[in-house]
């Protein structure tokens, strides 16, 4: 176990942790807040290519979803079958059906060492963790733009990390199951369930991320705030590109033709 808190804190709390110091004294006024924001820039970047990858994969799921519906009407009496023409699909249309919680899985430990940096690395002691070419700048002020105190929770910034949350999940939302003639589809009540869990989610991730972020360090608060924004800016910017490029809905569409077939 001791080697494996070691190398946490090798390769995630002591790198983030002297990233922010660093920040905190290149910038100037040595605003702790300014800190974060610049630090959530570098991890965003760093994370790009796994997010853009995940949220291709989350686009291309609900594409083919049409035709996952179409597969479970077929060999609804045969699950054994059923799993197999689903991997094959998969195969085919190139999907991982897994890969769009890799973002997800990865970001956690970023944010537990955020958290332990917020709640133990600002303090005076912990400055030894220091690496020999980043000064030790003897104590941080936590205050950034001269009200807020990043130690302390603030309900506005929880407020504004929900606020972007919710707009985030709506995006990712599953359309509505798909109609034939203004009915749902035979066989189309996995989907639909899917659709209501969707929703759920829509509205309970933001309503938990205020609940926790009004007992957390607003630091850690404002940090999920900025990458959650980031995250629904880079979506837009994604969804924009393949509209204009004709890809969107093409998915969608043939999964309609298959099932008219």
């Amino acid at each position: 176990m001791s080697y494996i808190v070691l190398g946490y804190n090798t390769i995630f709390y002591q790198p983030l942790f002297n990233a922010l110091v660093w920040l905190y004294n290149t910038i100037p006024g040595h605003d702790i807040g300014l800190a974060i924001i610049f630090l959530t820039l570098v991890i965003r970047v760093i994370l790009f290519p796994l997010y853009y990858q995940s949220i291709k994969s989350q686009r291309a799921l609900q594409e083919v979803q049409p035709k996952v519906d179409a597969l479970r009407k077929q060999y609804k009496e045969d699950q054994e079958k059923l799993a197999k023409e689903l991997m094959i699909l998969y195969k085919n249309e190139n999907v991982n059906p897994f890969s769009s919680c890799l973002p997800l899985l990865i970001q956690l430990p970023f944010l537990i060492a955020l958290y332990q940096v917020f709640i133990h690395g600002l303090k005076s002691q912990s400055m030894e963790m220091l690496y020999p070419f980043v000064h030790n700048p003897g104590t941080i002020n936590t205050i950034s733009l001269g009200f807020f105190n990043l130690l302390q929770p603030n309900i506005v910034l929880a407020l504004l990390a929900g606020a972007a949350q919710f707009w985030q999940s709506k995006m990712m939302m599953t359309k509505n199951p798909p109609l034939i003639k203004g009915k749902e589809i035979e066989g189309s009540g996995d989907e639909k369930m899917t659709a209501i869990m969707n929703k759920q989610i829509v509205y309970f991730m933001p309503i938990f991320t205020v609940i926790i972020g009004v007992s957390l360090p607003s630091g850690l608060t404002l940090y999920w705030f900025l990458t959650t924004l980031l995250m629904a800016l880079q979506q837009v910017w994604m969804f924009k590109k393949r509209s204009k490029n004709g890809i969107e809905g093409e998915g969608e569409k043939e999964g309609f033709l298959k099932i008219n077939q």
